[in-house]
């Protein structure tokens, strides 16, 4: 039996794009980091710096690619894989859309018309995530993906709804074979063991 089972993953949300700050929905739109998120990208190699990484995967979408890449320049990682699975949750019609009767329109439960559903989203970045904590058991991994994908990922992996994740703040969880996962920080700020799941 392997004495190392434990893989500790480092869930980072891309940095702001100009449709975060519009308060726009994104989705599968292959929508660019601004300057503001290109500077949250540089500020979070100060906190993973704290830890050794072996490896950094992102999803394909620009603004979570260019931000992988921003981290891995400043820890001295040489690869980021793309991994398409990681692509954030499709909001289908709804995307850019702003709050409002046109959004509201567009609402389902579980979502809205044309859209990938929330347990549809969890069922593919949760599979996602297994699978990374398979290929890269016992080892530290970086996933930089989208603030919906993980968070409804990583509610069903832990059993407990979480809120809104912020863009490039610390989200540390541990996956063990047999335990499953355990989430140590999230927003940057540690969490109760009596919260989770």
């Amino acid at each position: 039996m392997e004495s190392v089972t434990l893989t500790t993953f480092a869930l980072i949300r891309h940095g702001q794009t100009d449709w975060n700050a519009q308060r726009r929905l994104q989705g599968s739109t292959d929508i660019p980091l601004n300057d503001v998120g290109r500077a949250q990208a540089r500020d979070a190699v100060e906190v993973l710096s704290a830890y050794e990484w072996d490896a950094i995967v992102s999803s394909p979408l620009s603004r979570a690619a260019e931000t992988a890449d921003v981290i891995a320049a400043g820890l001295g990682l040489s690869e980021v894989r793309r991994v398409p699975e990681l692509t954030e949750r499709s909001f289908g019609p709804a995307e850019g859309m702003q709050a409002g009767p046109e959004l509201d329109a567009l609402r389902v439960p579980g979502g809205f018309r044309g859209a990938e559903s929330e347990d549809e989203a969890a069922d593919r970045g949760l599979a996602a995530l297994e699978a990374l904590a398979g290929e890269y058991r016992g080892r530290r991994l970086l996933v930089v993906a989208h603030g919906t994908l993980l968070r409804v990922s990583l509610s069903r992996a832990v059993g407990s709804t979480l809120a809104s994740i912020d863009n490039a703040v610390l989200n540390l969880a541990h996956h063990h074979p047999i335990d499953g996962w355990q989430l140590e920080y999230f927003n940057g700020e540690p969490v109760m063991a009596a919260t989770q799941g």
